[in-house]
């Protein structure tokens, strides 16, 4: 039965079993974009506790429901994770590793975010791409080979990550309980394949604001926040200041119109009781592509290196931001603009900013060539940091990952991708994303996103075209048949 089963299955006959269950991967996905999965802080209850928050844990409960229904098997990991099996235990398996948790939804947008409204054959909504619309079509790869009564000599386990966006302590927890897969692919990146993966790095530049003493007139800067997220190019940044004349506010707004126009940004001020707010907005994208976004905490530094506070600290902070970060994007006046032949130039994006009387911090998210190593990068940081009394905090490392483009299951991959697209030119990429390929051994990144199709990952108005979904689901279950179909 199986060698019958297995000659019937080709890239026609996956396909169409997949446009077969075209209407249900729809409705599945709409669903699960409807969960707001933004990572919460811990909530107790009387079933145990919810490290991630409600939104995440219902997400996670979603996904059990739709195994459920098509008689996978399914296990909870303390509600840090979870996974759905297809196929006998055995003594190898094949895992595919997605996340359900989303980046905070960011403004300005044409649709709800968690509406998951179908529009001109685009499914719109936080997570459409990453990573909910993959998961998705990762599940009914698995559905179609079962449906098609295949039975893989390999087990099938399909991860439900649950804080990939935020610090991977799920997926860490996990693996320790469970273990991690022998091998396979996450659906987090593009396709034809995905080779390698720069290093990340995330961690704050800080510096301790020093108390006024005798100083109670001009300019004061209250406070300042920027941003949602380190792994996200700041769509908004807002400062507000307080002086004790209200007459110099007058002054102040004819100076944010002149940058307004003089730079062609977006800007508001107005009078807040006796202070004074300066908002700058820009464009969000992925910290790992920041040249695709506008960062709206680079322009209000920018306008504000103009001002003269009354905090020399302050100044100093605004200075060194105007001097050393600005609009840059490789790092350069940082003295961390490094490169290399297999992945290129460092990546560097100012995720988040906050400054209060206390102390003015900025987030940075950096992802850092494969060859080089974080030592290095931050050796080289602090060299010009610490010309400016600031010190740093890491919270975030997750070392490069790197495979030759010869290696059977990039060659396998590939392969698959060529004969589903017909795309014989694009060839294995290494990117700046970060994905959980690096979660585990022997795992790489796989699609969902097509050469040439317009970047909308941590963006608004983000979507997926839904016969762009249809084709992933088709290549993801041929690379499951491929990847179990021999023992």
């Amino acid at each position: 039965m199986q060698n019958k089963v297995s000659e019937i299955l080709t890239k026609e006959a996956i396909n169409a079993q997949i446009e077969k269950n075209k209407d249900s991967m729809i409705d599945a996905l709409k669903g699960l974009i409807q969960i707001k999965s933004v990572k919460e802080g811990e909530v107790s209850t009387p079933s145990g506790k919810l490290p991630f928050g409600r939104g995440i844990h219902e997400a996670l409960l979603y996904m059990e429901g739709l195994a459920r229904k098509e008689e996978f098997q399914f296990e909870n990991i303390d509600n840090y994770g979870g996974h759905i099996d297809f196929g006998p235990k055995t003594d190898e398996t094949m895992g595919i590793l997605v996340h359900l948790d989303v980046v905070p939804e960011g403004s300005d947008w044409d649709y709800d975010p968690y509406g998951g409204e179908v529009v001109d054959s685009r499914l719109y909504g936080r997570g459409t791409t990453d990573d909910k619309g993959p998961a998705i079509a990762a599940f009914y790869a698995m559905k179609a080979l079962k449906d098609l009564g295949y039975i893989p000599k390999k087990r099938v386990r399909l991860v439900l990550g649950l804080d990939e966006e935020t610090g991977w302590s799920g997926m860490e927890y996990y693996l320790d309980k469970v273990g991690a897969p022998d091998f396979g692919f996450t659906p987090d990146a593009e396709f034809p394949a995905i080779h390698g993966e720069k290093g990340i790095l995330v961690f704050d530049i800080v510096k301790k604001l020093s108390k006024t003493v005798g100083l109670s007139k001009g300019l004061a800067l209250s406070s300042l926040k920027g941003g949602t997220a380190a792994n996200m190019v700041a769509d908004y940044a807002r400062a507000v200041v307080k002086h004790e004349d209200v007459n110099e506010y007058a002054l102040l707004k004819e100076k944010v119109q002149e940058y307004r126009l003089a730079k062609n940004v977006r800007m508001q001020c107005k009078l807040t009781g006796k202070s004074f707010e300066i908002t700058a907005y820009g464009l969000s994208a992925h910290g790992a592509r920041p040249e695709q976004g506008v960062n709206a905490i680079s322009i209000l530094m920018d306008f504000l290196g103009t001002l003269t506070f009354r905090e020399d600290d302050v100044n100093d902070f605004i200075s060194f931001f105007n001097i050393h970060i600005g609009f840059e994007l490789d790092g350069k006046s940082l003295s961390i603009d490094f490169s290399d032949r297999e992945s290129g130039k460092l990546v560097f994006n100012v995720g988040m900013a906050h400054m209060d009387k206390n102390e003015a911090r900025v987030t940075v998210n950096i992802r850092y060539p494969v060859t080089m190593t974080d030592e290095e990068v931050y050796d080289a940081l602090m060299k010009t940091l610490s010309a400016y009394d600031l010190g740093i905090i890491k919270t975030t490392l997750q070392k490069p990952i790197y495979f030759s483009v010869d290696h059977p299951m990039i060659v396998t991959l590939m392969d698959i991708y060529r004969e589903h697209t017909g795309d014989r030119d694009t060839q294995p990429l290494v990117i700046a994303g970060g994905t959980y390929a690096r979660a585990a051994n022997g795992f790489v990144a796989y699609g969902p996103a097509f050469p040439g199709d317009k970047e909308v990952m941590h963006q608004k108005n983000e979507y997926v075209e839904i016969d762009r979904l249809l084709k992933a689901a088709g290549i993801y279950a041929d690379a499951i048949y491929r990847l179990t179909k021999d023992a």
